[in-house]
């Protein structure tokens, strides 16, 4: 394989021609331009909204991604957000700068896990993980993916997404590691957490879109809702002004669950194994279905 670097437009215009396979974000004009272009590795594990142009989707060109690399420090980060909120500690964080003693002692105030519900929306890799790692404090787990019907290691059971709105009245904490597609761009707007018990919590390290942050902020001031973890927003970065900063039953991250060692080498890993197999006229891996997006 013989491999060039483009490190600008100009050059990627005078390369693409040629291309077999690349790697990157290609708009409809320099996809154009890529008449023997058979394989696109995406520099993401959920490329944003536009990478899937309808000209990528009508090409013939085989997409992958990187999906499967972030799986234990998302789940990490998206169960340590869940225990937090379950045993109440953002009121402590917020009171420590100030040497404030006071004791929230009002049992109405933890989520108690081993006599819990959590659902987990979006079963792949990173869904899976927080399945097992959640199954562990006791809680029952409920996953809803639109292709897995197996329960993985931890989750005692597996719906549609056509069933959310019935088992979301059933959960106590819902976690969302949903990739931003058509079908789940504000799939969580005001009439959807008003499904929720109002004692519920909601956690996403998936994608920002997913969820409607006003419709969030409402329901937060007016105790529709226990509390909220977010690593990931509809328009990042967050404003310093966003009533959400100041919101107590909030915790919030600046898209970083995705941090931890070993990321650089598992990418090189994906994309070598991939060049391999595409040298060799082989099955891919990390195939995407460009029409969803994922």
């Amino acid at each position: 394989m013989t491999v060039q670097i483009a490190p600008d437009r100009e050059a990627a215009i005078r390369l693409l021609p040629e291309a077999d396979g690349a790697y990157g974000t290609l708009d409809p004009e320099l996809l154009s331009l890529a008449g023997k272009l058979r394989w696109l590795q995406a520099p993401m594990a959920a490329p944003p909204a536009g990478f899937f142009s309808p000209e990528l989707v009508a090409h013939p060109v085989q997409v992958t991604n990187y999906r499967g690399i972030y799986n234990d420090h998302v789940a990490t980060h998206a169960v340590t957000m869940l225990l937090s909120l379950a045993r109440n500690l953002p009121p402590y964080m917020r009171q420590q700068p100030t040497g404030a003693w006071v004791r929230y002692l009002d049992d109405q105030d933890i989520l108690h896990l081993p006599e819990s519900t959590v659902l987990v929306i979006g079963v792949g890799g990173i869904g899976a993980e927080i399945g097992r790692m959640v199954a562990t404090f006791g809680a029952r787990v409920i996953g809803i993916d639109p292709r897995r019907t197996d329960c993985p290691e931890g989750l005692q059971e597996m719906h549609k997404p056509a069933e959310l709105d019935r088992i979301l009245p059933r959960a106590d904490a819902v976690v969302l590691t949903l990739p931003h597609t058509p079908e789940s761009e504000g799939m969580f707007d005001d009439k959807r957490l008003a499904l929720m018990k109002s004692s519920a919590l909601l956690i996403n390290i998936g994608r920002g879109a997913t969820v409607r942050l006003d419709a969030v902020t409402e329901a937060l001031q007016s105790g529709r809702l226990r509390g909220v973890g977010l690593d990931v927003f509809e328009q990042e970065p967050l404003p310093p002004d966003h009533p959400l900063w100041k919101e107590e039953r909030a915790i919030l991250t600046p898209h970083v669950a995705v941090v931890g060692p070993y990321i650089p080498e598992r990418r090189l890993a994906v994309l070598c194994e991939n060049a391999k197999r595409f040298t060799a006229g082989q099955e891919l891996i990390n195939l995407v279905d460009k029409s969803l997006w994922y």
